[in-house]
């Protein structure tokens, strides 16, 4: 049977998307609308999301599991539901999902249980995650600070050592790399989608090389779990981290997906409240995953809100913005590396990338670049993106960098052309 094609969003559906999205009807600084390409750095809500939030606050605020109470027990369903939400999204099981305050977070949280593992907590059945001297750590050298510094700090406390992959002239993690995971490797982490080349990296033969020697696998799906179809079960990892604010939804909630076997195996991270079955003077019961990793008052409202977001989106159709977002890169692609002294940092291919392309202008900073286009309504993020080992592979400091998002339109990505042009000529560049 033939596989069926997801179409791209056409120009009135894109009109009619952005029109839920209050926050695009603003005026910018050159007097016209914003165009908003920084979706990479924070997504923008639609009203939706807006709503869910406020009507929760409005009409069903209440602590999760500490009372009999209606508003309690509104709560404290509103936010189960909220976690089979994040969990059916990504083809997940509830209790798989760890509530955190965001993708960082989420990290720290194995970083530092490992530590805890290390040092003797959790029982044998928390020997997998222990480390030492002559374990090692990989990540690579494409990762954001969030995925590369916690293990730098994980292998200075436990005296493991730290290795990566390294990339390819253009930016992709290069495969001829894969002998630093060797045997004694324990975790192997990187990232699905580079937030500033936009390469999709090759999850199987990584994975693959992981598994020969048994490490667990940790993915970084901030920058693909709002523009692909993400399913746990395909990718095949031990944890997945992902950020409500990239995906339509609040800031300040975030998760850590898990398989279940290792996260009841985890030693806990964070103590105190609302993660303990029973405590004594002398010593403390928690309670099993995911609670056990969630001390403390947890965001209810942005979990509300990030699971209309997710069903914002599921009703747009993953696949359809996939479609339509590989478009948009292809144009952005072109119309960027068409301007004489831009370059483009990473592939310079359409294929296996998304729609975020950082780029370096001859002679001009990035902060100026970012302040001339913000002078004609053009909203672009500038600086390392916190990713400076991946910038210092490109001989450059810092970069301006451009990414779409479901409501992008081609009008905006030429508007951006006309800008650049336009910071050429302000430099006597043209």
């Amino acid at each position: 049977m033939a596989t069926s094609v997801a179409k791209p969003f056409t120009a009135q559906e894109v009109s009619q998307l952005r029109a839920q999205f209050p926050i695009l009807g603003r005026t910018g600084r050159g007097g016209g609308p914003i165009v908003y390409l920084d979706a990479s750095a924070t997504s923008q809500k639609p009203q939706c999301v807006i709503d869910a939030e406020a009507d929760f606050y409005a009409h069903s605020n209440g602590a999760v599991s500490r009372g009999t109470h209606q508003l309690g027990d509104e709560s404290t369903a509103a936010f189960a539901d909220a976690r089979a939400t994040v969990a059916d999204f990504i083809g997940a099981h509830p209790d798989e999902i760890v509530w955190t305050k965001n993708a960082t977070e989420a990290i720290n949280l194995v970083a530092f249980a490992m530590s805890n593992a290390t040092a003797g907590r959790g029982g044998k059945a928390a020997d997998i995650f222990r480390l030492g001297p002559g374990d090692k750590v990989v990540a690579t050298r494409a990762e954001h600070h969030a995925n590369l510094v916690p293990w730098q700090e994980l292998c200075a406390r436990t005296g493991a050592e730290f290795a990566y992959l390294d990339l390819t002239a253009d930016g992709r993690i290069d495969l001829e790399t894969l002998s630093v995971i060797t045997p004694n490797t324990k975790l192997v982490a990187f990232t699905h989608v580079s937030n500033v080349t936009g390469a999709i990296s090759p999850v199987e033969p990584i994975r693959a090389a992981a598994r020969a020697v048994g490490a667990l696998v940790l993915l970084d799906t901030c920058q693909s779990a709002a523009h692909l179809p993400i399913d746990v079960r395909e990718l095949d990892v031990d944890f997945l981290v992902m950020s409500s604010h990239k995906m339509c939804g609040p800031t300040g909630v975030g998760a850590l997906w898990g398989r279940r076997e290792l996260l009841e195996a985890m030693p806990a991270f964070l103590s105190g409240g609302s993660m303990v079955a029973n405590v004594t003077m002398e010593k403390a019961i928690y309670l099993p995953s995911p609670q056990r990793f969630e001390a403390g008052s947890q965001p209810v409202a942005q979990a509300v809100g990030w699971a209309r977001a997710l069903q914002f989106l599921t009703e747009v159709g993953m696949d359809r913005f996939a479609a339509h977002e590989r478009e948009l890169t292809a144009l952005m692609m072109d119309t960027i590396s068409s301007i004489e002294g831009v370059r483009v940092l990473g592939p310079t291919d359409h294929s296996d990338r998304l729609g975020v392309v950082a780029f370096a202008v001859d002679g001009v900073h990035p902060h100026d670049v970012g302040q001339i286009l913000d002078a004609d309504s053009i909203a672009v993020r500038v600086g390392h993106h916190c990713a400076i080992p991946l910038h210092t592979f490109f001989q450059v400091r810092s970069s301006t960098r451009a990414s779409v998002a479901l409501t992008t339109t081609p009008a905006e990505i030429e508007q951006l052309g006309v800008a650049l042009d336009k910071v050429r000529s302000f430099f006597g560049k043209a």
